[in-house]
């Protein structure tokens, strides 16, 4: 198979990218995968850090392009990282940068992995509380579309399940306050 990008060379890198459009595969040979930073030209060995910041650098539009370049350099209160620094290394400083860079993050862990927030498994230890917060989140946001389609007697089912759900987690934290009490 031919490189996507030259159409000259045998393509020898394989990359799957994530789009809102679904997957994109891109076969590249040596020589381009080199021109986008994706190996390393000390023994072609593929670098995970100018592979991230190559995803990370990606603006999107132009029209994107214009308002981020209008923006003063964002910079973490907490470590001082700039979104510079992020960007040319893809690692965040501190968990602070998360909530500093939020609005330019969301859209690169959303093309990374195809959503931005975390749906993964859920630690034994916060599980309960965490579960349950995330679904009467959920059952919220489902109540809002249930008003605006005007169908309130499903609503009212969500909305009364809603508060079994909170009262079930002011009672699991009453119980580990109480816990916490006796330790």
């Amino acid at each position: 198979m031919l490189c996507d990008e030259c159409h000259k060379n045998e393509a020898s890198i394989y990359i799957t990218e994530l789009t809102n459009k679904g997957q994109v595969e891109h076969h590249l040979c040596e020589s381009c995968a080199l021109k986008f930073g994706l190996l390393s030209e000390k023994n072609n060995i593929f670098s995970i850090n100018d592979f991230l910041s190559g995803i990370f650098n990606h603006e999107g539009s132009n029209e994107n392009k214009q308002q981020l370049k209008l923006k003063p350099e964002l910079t973490c209160p907490n470590c001082h990282m700039t979104y510079k620094d992020f960007k040319r290394t893809g690692q965040i400083g501190c968990s602070v940068c998360y909530k500093t860079f939020a609005t330019r993050l969301e859209p690169f862990l959303r093309r990374l992995h195809g959503y931005s927030k975390h749906i993964g498994k859920i630690p034994r230890r916060a599980g309960g509380n965490l579960g349950l917060k995330q679904e009467i989140a959920s059952l919220r946001e489902k109540i809002q579309e249930y008003l605006q389609e005007e169908e309130y007697e499903q609503a009212a089912i969500l909305r009364d399940r809603i508060k079994v759900l909170e009262n079930q987690l002011n009672a699991n934290l009453n119980k580990e306050q109480a816990g916490d009490v006796n330790d």
